[in-house]
Formats: C-alpha cells, sequence, structure tokens
C-alpha cells in the first residue's frame, strides 16, 4: 500500500515528459526556415531612358524631310521633339515630332513602358509579356490562329484571355464614317516598288506581322485611313517588349496630294530601322 502513491507519481511525470516533448517538437516545427517563399526577381531595368535625347539628330532628319528645309532655328526647335506628359517618368516616357514637307507631312512619336509587377509572385518581366501580349492580341495580326504566342518564349498560352481590345484608329471599312486598310491594297502596287502582298512574284509580304529578332518579342502593324474627301494617312506601328521594358514606334506619313497613297515599304523599313536602335539605346 505505501509503494502505491509512488507508482502514480512516476506514471504522472512519464504523462507530462511525454506531453513536454511533443510540445518543444511543434514549437520547432512552426520556427522559421521550415518553409520559405520564393519571391520573384525584379526586372532587367530600372531606369528609362531621355525619350526626346533617344534618336539621333541624323535618324530625325532622314525620317522627317521637311525639318532640313526649316531656317535653322525652327529646325532645332523641331528636332527637339515635344515630350508626352506624364505622372510618372520612372515608369512612362514619350516624345513626338511633326514635320511638314511641300510633298507630305510625316509624324514620329515613341513610348517607353518600364512594367513593375507589385506581386512577389510574378516577376516584371512576366508582366511586361502579358502587356505585350495584349497589345499584340489587339492588332488582330492576319494569319495568327493564337496572336502573341509565337515570338514568347515559355509565355502563357493565353495571357490576354484572347481580347482584341482597342478599335483600330478612324474607323472600319464600310462604316461611312473613314476606312482602315491593316495592308497594302491593290490599288497601291503602283506607288510602292513592294509590290501587292500575296500576289504571285509580287514582293515581300507587308501586311501587319510578328517581326524576328527585335528585343524578346515584336510585332508591326500597318495601318492606312482616309476619312472623307482629305488626303490618306498611313502609320506604322512596331511594339517590342525587352525584359520588362515596352517600347512602342509610331511614324506615319500625309500625302499633301489626295490621290496619293504612302509608300507602305519605306515607313515599315524606317520604322523597323528606328526601333532597332531605340533597343540598342536601352540595353546600353
Amino acid at each position: 500500500m505505501a509503494y502505491v502513491p509512488g507508482v502514480a507519481l512516476l506514471a504522472a511525470l512519464a504523462v507530462g515528459c511525454s506531453a513536454g516533448s511533443d510540445g518543444s517538437a511543434t514549437d520547432a516545427d512552426s520556427k522559421p526556415g521550415g518553409s520559405t517563399v520564393t519571391t520573384a526577381p525584379p526586372g532587367k531595368y530600372r531606369t528609362l531612358p531621355a525619350p526626346c535625347r533617344a534618336v539621333p539628330g541624323s535618324t530625325l532628319k532622314d525620317l522627317l524631310p521637311g525639318v532640313a528645309e526649316l531656317p535653322r532655328q525652327q529646325q532645332e526647335k523641331a528636332l527637339r521633339g515635344s515630350p508626352t506628359i506624364t505622372y510618372d517618368t520612372d515608369r512612362k516616357v514619350g516624345c513626338s515630332w511633326k514635320a511638314d514637307a511641300p510633298d507630305s507631312t510625316r509624324n514620329l512619336s515613341i513610348d517607353f513602358e518600364r512594367v513593375v509587377s507589385y506581386d512577389p509572385l510574378v516577376s516584371d518581366d512576366d508582366r511586361a509579356r502579358s502587356l505585350y501580349v495584349k497589345k499584340e492580341n489587339a492588332a488582330e495580326l492576319p494569319g495568327s490562329s493564337a496572336p502573341g504566342t509565337a515570338p514568347e518564349k515559355g509565355a502563357p498560352t493565353s495571357a490576354g484571355g484572347g481580347e482584341k481590345g482597342q478599335e483600330k484608329e478612324t474607323g472600319k471599312a464600310g462604316d461611312g464614317t473613314g476606312s482602315a486598310d491593316p495592308s497594302p491594297s491593290a490599288s497601291e502596287s503602283s506607288d510602292t516598288s513592294a509590290g501587292t502582298p500575296g500576289t504571285p512574284g509580287g514582293g515581300e509580304d507587308l501586311r501587319p506581322r510578328v517581326v524576328d529578332g527585335l528585343g524578346d518579342a515584336a510585332f508591326l502593324d500597318d495601318l492606312l485611313t482616309r476619312a472623307g474627301s482629305t488626303a490618306q494617312h498611313r502609320t506604322v506601328s512596331v511594339v517590342f517588349r525587352t525584359s520588362n521594358v515596352i517600347v512602342t514606334v509610331r511614324y506615319g506619313e500625309q500625302p499633301a496630294l489626295v490621290t496619293k497613297v504612302p509608300d507602305s515599304k519605306e515607313l515599315q523599313d524606317k520604322a523597323q530601322a528606328l526601333a532597332r536602335k531605340l533597343a540598342e539605346v536601352i540595353s546600353e
């Protein structure tokens, strides 16, 4: 009888020690270091170039022929360009130029957008890729069953959700308010040296398309518009992404003669050449 309390005490101590061991193990598992969340890496670019100084003067004179005919002071002012109004120059900047010549008016604009993802699980590059794909989808490039996915290595299958986005400038063909022709028409073959796209032996295809070898992904859009009896205006846009920066080049011409159609090949070649120069400027 004298030993019963002792046995009960030992049993109670054993239970207490067992409970303490479980508690200590649980505490150890809850300490930091048991599992970590990997934060997505930041984008390659932390700043943007000065847009109005990104295009060399010699290049501007080539793109804007009317500038060379201006008096010196006016020429210098025209070459300086007009900066785009923006409230966050660390994220988005741009510049535009315009010049009138006896035979036509040329206009040029460039935009730089540095994309930042505020989601720690989504990198700046992935966010920029998603935005770029939406832009390409909105361009509705012909002959592309899955727009926006071809040039993007490792890109999400449908980052843009198949959205077509905004309307193209001044209207649709046949709507009575204007016309929009995304590719050179047969009537242009006499005004351009490229021939008509799709015609056997007619030359290279000048339709809107994906552009190879420019940044991580790029596309070109070509829009011919006309409203009422005014002259036709062609705008060529080149959009490309390099890491977390998206660049847009818009180069347009409106001839003085209503009957003249702007040369698609010339505008496309010059817009692409400028886009490649800007890609080098960003990488410097």
